[in-house]
Order: C-alpha cells, then structure tokens, then sequence
C-alpha cells in the first residue's frame, strides 16, 4: 500500500473492521475497570468516519486523518472520543499537506500523536493507559525510521511494540482515569485504551503491508 489519501483511508478502513471486530473484548475490558462503554464508543465513532469516506475521500493522507479525527471528537462519547481525536488530530498536523508519507513521516505522526494524548489526558508510561502503548510504538517507530524502514516498516515495529506495551499494563496499578478510582484492585487488568491502541496500529501495519 502506498502510504497517499487512499492507502491512508484503506488502513482506516481496516481500523474500522478491527475495532468492530473486537468490540465485545474492549467493552469487557473496559467493565472490568472502566464505565464499560470503551468498546461500542470506539466501533461508533469509526463507523462513523467510515460513512465520511463513503460519501468524500479527502485527497491527502493529513486530509484523512483529520477527518478521523473531527469525527471521532464528534461522535465518540466518554475519553476516548477527546483522546483518539486529538491523536489523529495532531498526526494530520505533523503530516500537513504531503501527498505521499514515508518512514520518517509516519513515525513523527505518531510521536505527534503520542505527545498529544499526553498533553490532553495528562498521563505518563506507568500510568495504565494508552500511552503505555504509544510510548514503544513511537520509539520503535522512530528507530526503524532511522534504520531506514519505510512507512509499512515502521507501521509493524509500531504495532508489536503496542501489542507488548498494552499487554504489559496488566500488572499495573492505574492512576488517570476511571480506573484509578480502584486502586488496586485495577491490578491484573490490561488498560483497554492501550489495548485499542494496539488493534488499531496492528490494523495500520497490516494495511500498509
């Protein structure tokens, strides 16, 4: 897949089917420690986007992403609606008005995403959310990048990194969100937010591949 507007809105696409897919495991990980709704608010928000592509494909890859993003701070209810968008939101920023992304673009789009979640959810790594699986992802992003990975290269090392740092939430004890209220009873749980994380870049990955 070549990473322009259509190779873009087809690993959305792809997003959108992940996130469907397993919308009945995020919304119990998120009953688990959460308000319960994480799954089903995420698989509306990108059914959503996805009647936005139907009816117009912006013609660029940052034209794409912000329309992700818009959609999702519209329709997603709870954190993730804020969350999500922002990240697609100051990814779209990093990329501007390229046609075309390569490596190193990718992996400044994601580190802008990161930097943005931060910024609007106040979270650290350790803190059991989904910056715990943005954090890897962005640096394995940036070292492919600098190994000279292409955007399909750096998309994979994103995703695996994601996968083990969502995963690695489980012992953990949350401090930002709903899930801090438990203290440690958050303990032997993975983060939801983290894990949607992972499916989403593990989608963009298989996209571009």
């Amino acid at each position: 897949m070549a990473c322009d507007a259509a190779g873009v809105a087809g690993g959305v696409r792809r997003v959108a089917g992940t996130v469907s897919e397993h919308k009945a495991e995020l919304t119990n990980l998120d009953r688990e420690i959460g308000d319960g709704d994480h799954g089903e608010n995420l698989a509306r928000g990108f059914g959503a986007v996805i009647g936005k592509l139907d009816a117009e494909t912006p013609d660029s890859p940052g034209g794409v992403l912000k329309l992700v993003a818009t959609t999702l701070i519209s329709t997603v209810g709870g954190a993730s609606g804020p969350l999500f968008g922002t990240a697609f939101l100051r990814a779209a920023t990093s990329v501007g008005d390229a046609g075309e992304l390569d490596g190193s673009a990718v992996a400044a789009a994601l580190e802008a995403a990161r930097d943005g979640v931060v910024a609007r959810g106040k979270a650290e790594p350790g803190d059991k959310t989904m910056v715990d699986a943005l954090t890897p992802a962005v640096d394995a992003a940036k070292a492919a990048a600098e190994g000279g990975g292409d955007a399909a290269a750096v998309l994979a090392a994103a995703a695996g990194a994601a996968e083990q740092g969502a995963a690695d939430t489980e012992p953990m004890q949350a401090h930002k969100g709903r899930a801090s209220y438990l203290g440690e009873r958050s303990i032997g749980h993975v983060d939801p937010g983290a894990r949607s994380t992972a499916y989403l870049l593990r989608a963009l990955a298989d996209a571009a591949g």
